[in-house]
């Protein structure tokens, strides 16, 4: 391969090659396959905690029975958010991890991934003056997380107050009857859920740790895992001296005494012309809420993103929660309500959900909407430790915390965590990837390495072409996810790596280009 198309961390690179030889050494019964730290799911906490504990010195393997962010990790907001929300619920230590943990993304971590995302919350006439007075006194408070959380001014601008005119220069589909302006605020926005999960992954491939998708825990154990490798069906032990459960919502069919209330986020996704322009995202509030909004995400990729509801979700959990038709005519409602233009169900070009994996407590009556989204660490009578709760942003101190359960459970000898300060593949100073010669989408998606996924498109130019019409996404990334990210096939690359997948008649136009750069890549190994 051309240097110029090597990745930035050495040891980074996933692939199916890597897969199968570390796999092998696993199950071959020498005593150095004996690993420190099993970690069971690779979602961002579980990803999280096998970087956390290879960055401590510990031997490490991580499998999931599908691939990197199969699950709930994937079917985020997109957001890294400050804790606003929890603040106004009173969940003051929830609100300040969070803000904490953001700005640990955006200034140390992930500054590549993570960026700041001006909102507007339109006062139209379903707000009155005494829910704006309250949402202008949340946004300063807000602030205040910032401040608290040490993160500069120049990473999150202050929040202000927007007349009529600002407002609807900023998003333009807002109905102007009744307008009385906007409260704009910042919060942070990832490039990608999935490529956070990817990159947390690779970076701990880099520190040593054996990231095995495809590799199904069909028992789990004090000393290790009954796994089935599911691209062959072949069943092996993995032996580990300390398990961590990381599996989600899926958590509870691994260990007996954990109980889940899992909780349904539903997102729509449209196209950015059915909203025109939208310099900003929104919060519109849900009328009859007073603390609850529905988001209007803009993803610069051609598409929108609405969301989000919070329904219970009871009986068997699925690999991929459907969504049903009362949760897009209700975002479909909220629209309504606040835009200028009819969104209709035929516009609706594709639909999402994620489940929270939320803990089940004894005193958690009503609404999943009410249920604290802080994480909680529980040691098994086995001796297998299971990391629950939580939400995307707090993903590094979940994983902080699991790993420091495992080590005691284990009684291993580890060091400190180093994660807030470990950067991940493709990080890199603001004016270092500023100073890159490439597209500015290219460096958003894939920091201080945009340079070696563009080179494949100039090594190859049916390469740099965008696999489908209107979406930004080339073939030379399909490839570089083959050789670098640990795809295997074309529902990694199209739903996974990239999100074409998202939307179902796009997907159908790619699905050539991912089966192309499948055979590519087993040309050259």
């Amino acid at each position: 391969m051309n240097p110029t198309s090597s990745p930035a961390l050495p040891g980074s690179s996933l692939n199916a090659r890597r897969r199968l030889r570390e796999l092998d050494r696993l199950a071959d019964g020498r005593a150095d396959s004996v690993v420190d730290v099993l970690v069971v799911g690779l979602g961002a906490t579980g990803a999280g905690a096998a970087l956390d504990a290879a960055t401590r010195g510990l031997t490490v393997a991580a499998i999931d029975a599908h691939d990197l962010a199969f699950g709930t990790s994937r079917w985020s907001s997109k957001l890294i958010h400050g804790g606003l929300r929890y603040l106004a619920s009173g969940q003051l230590d929830v609100a300040h991890e969070s803000a904490v943990e953001r700005g640990i993304l955006m200034e140390r971590t992930a500054p590549h991934l993570v960026r700041a995302q001006p909102f507007v919350l339109p006062l139209t006439p379903l707000v009155s003056r005494g829910q704006a007075a309250l949402a202008r006194a949340g946004f300063l408070a807000g602030d205040m997380l910032r401040v608290g959380a040490r993160t500069s001014r120049s990473t999150l601008p202050q929040p202000r107050t927007l007349s009529a005119v600002e407002t609807r220069h900023l998003a333009p589909a807002l109905r102007p009857t009744g307008l009385r302006g906007g409260l704009l605020s910042w919060d942070g926005k990832l490039s990608d859920d999935a490529r956070l999960v990817t990159a947390i992954a690779r970076t701990a491939a880099a520190y040593g740790a054996r990231i095995l998708t495809r590799t199904r825990a069909l028992e789990l154990h004090r000393d290790g895992a009954l796994v089935r490798d599911e691209t062959t069906g072949q069943e092996l032990r993995i032996r580990a001296r300390t398990v961590i459960n990381a599996a989600g919502v899926w958590a509870g069919g691994l260990v007996d005494d954990v109980r889940l209330r899992p909780s349904r986020g539903t997102h729509l996704v449209l196209r950015s012309e059915d909203l025109g322009r939208l310099s900003a995202g929104l919060h519109i509030p849900i009328p009859g809420e007073t603390n609850r909004f529905v988001l209007v995400l803009p993803q610069g990729d051609g598409r929108v993103y609405v969301g989000l509801t919070d329904e219970p979700v009871d009986g068997d959990i699925p690999d991929v929660p459907e969504v049903p038709e009362t949760d897009i005519g209700f975002l479909l409602d909220v629209l309504g309500s606040a835009l200028d233009v009819t969104v209709h169900r035929a516009d609706v070009v594709g639909a999402f959900a994620g489940l929270r994996p939320l803990l089940d407590t004894r005193d958690a009556a009503g609404r999943t909407a009410d249920i604290s989204r802080k994480h909680a660490v529980l040691t098994s009578a086995s001796g297998v430790v299971t990391v629950v709760g939580g939400k995307l942003t707090t993903y590094r101190r979940m994983a902080q915390d699991a790993v420091d359960a495992a080590v005691a459970a284990g009684s291993l000898t580890a060091g400190p965590c180093r994660t807030a300060s470990v950067p991940l593949v493709g990080a890199a100073r603001p004016q270092t990837l500023a100073g890159l010669d490439v597209p500015a989408r290219l460096v958003y998606r894939y920091g201080s390495e945009a340079p070696a996924v563009q080179a494949l498109g100039l090594e190859d130019p049916a390469l740099a072409k965008p696999v489908v019409p209107g979406h930004p996404v080339t073939g030379a990334e399909l490839v570089w996810a083959v050789r670098h990210e640990g795809a295997l096939d074309t529902s990694d690359l199209l739903d996974r790596r990239t999100r074409i997948g998202l939307v179902p008649e796009d997907r159908s136009t790619a699905e050539a280009a991912a089966l192309d750069a499948l055979a590519r890549t087993a040309q050259v190994e």
